[in-house]
């Protein structure tokens, strides 16, 4: 049974921890964030961008998939479906296929229209019991084709759309998506700082959590960072594991070109990305 995000980021905000949301691509990745959450006992999002719902033939498979699966493995942690960086029509199909949290990124529009379409989804998501996730101030980098620089958002206003009553609030430190550059200045403390001081209660989420040093994510997490995206950094994973399996002429042996061979050092890779970012965010034991 999925679980909207709002319980589990309220505990971890009280609680100065962090839940990983973890990007799903197919089946493999679903099965191993989940494994690992159940193994760990740790409360897990999954996140699902437009361009992964779009590959895994739609939000309604997507959803019938997670169900099914938190089902069939006997999954009992908390784990909420989430709808990352959804345009306002992909809010709606999510919201119509099951999912059980939204992410509206209204952070290209300017700051009056994203509070009247935050406006309408809080209502729309409070009614059917979904959490919602708004943004503020571009997240940098890469995300389906968009590249921002790793703006900072603007305080004053993160608390006009914390206001309206939102879940969680995204809201752009520094951080980037994808891998960070060699010149990257690091995440701005003195803006999260500043934001949640104007934002109080509200679970703030950093995008990007890919390459983010660890002290910087432990200080994120002080600073009142309940939520933190990982996706990259379980494809590197996945990619370099497969890749050695083939480099090593395993897919030669025996059955070795079986699917679930080739892919099974991959999704083993996930799994232990996922194990030291629950780690890390001091999620473990907290479901």
């Amino acid at each position: 049974m999925l679980v909207n995000a709002k319980e589990m980021l309220v505990k971890a905000k009280a609680g100065k921890y962090a839940v990983g949301q973890f990007n799903i691509n197919n089946l493999e990745w679903t099965k191993a964030v989940l494994e690992t959450a159940q193994e760990l006992s740790s409360p897990v999002i999954l996140g699902v961008s437009a361009g992964a719902g779009k590959y895994m033939c739609g939000f309604k498979t997507v959803a019938a998939m997670v169900d099914a699966m938190v089902d069939s493995l006997g999954i009992t942690v908390p784990v909420a479906l989430h709808l990352d960086h959804g345009t306002y029509e992909d809010c709606y199909k999510c919201i119509e296929a099951g999912f059980s949290s939204i992410m509206f990124d209204g952070s290209h529009y300017p700051i009056e229209e994203n509070i009247a379409k935050t406006k309408e989804l809080v209502d729309v998501c409070a009614q059917k019991g979904l959490s919602l996730e708004a943004e503020v101030g571009a997240i940098g980098g890469e995300e389906d084709g968009v590249v921002g620089m790793g703006e900072c958002a603007n305080p004053d206003e993160c608390k006009m759309i914390a206001d309206l009553g939102v879940t969680m609030l995204a809201a752009g430190i520094g951080n980037i998506h994808g891998k960070y550059p060699a010149n990257w200045a690091g995440l701005s403390f003195e803006t999260l700082d500043a934001i949640q001081q104007k934002t109080g209660d509200m679970p703030l989420v950093l995008h990007g959590g890919t390459g983010i040093p660890a002290d910087m994510i432990k200080k994120a997490i002080s600073l009142g960072v309940a939520k933190i995206n990982v996706n990259t950094e379980c494809q590197i994973a996945f990619t370099a594991a497969v890749r050695k399996y083939i480099e090593e002429g395993k897919d030669l042996q025996g059955k070795g070109f079986d699917p679930r061979k080739l892919l099974a050092p991959g999704t083993q890779a996930i799994k232990d990305t996922v194990k030291e970012k629950m780690e890390l965010f001091g999620s473990v034991n907290k479901a």
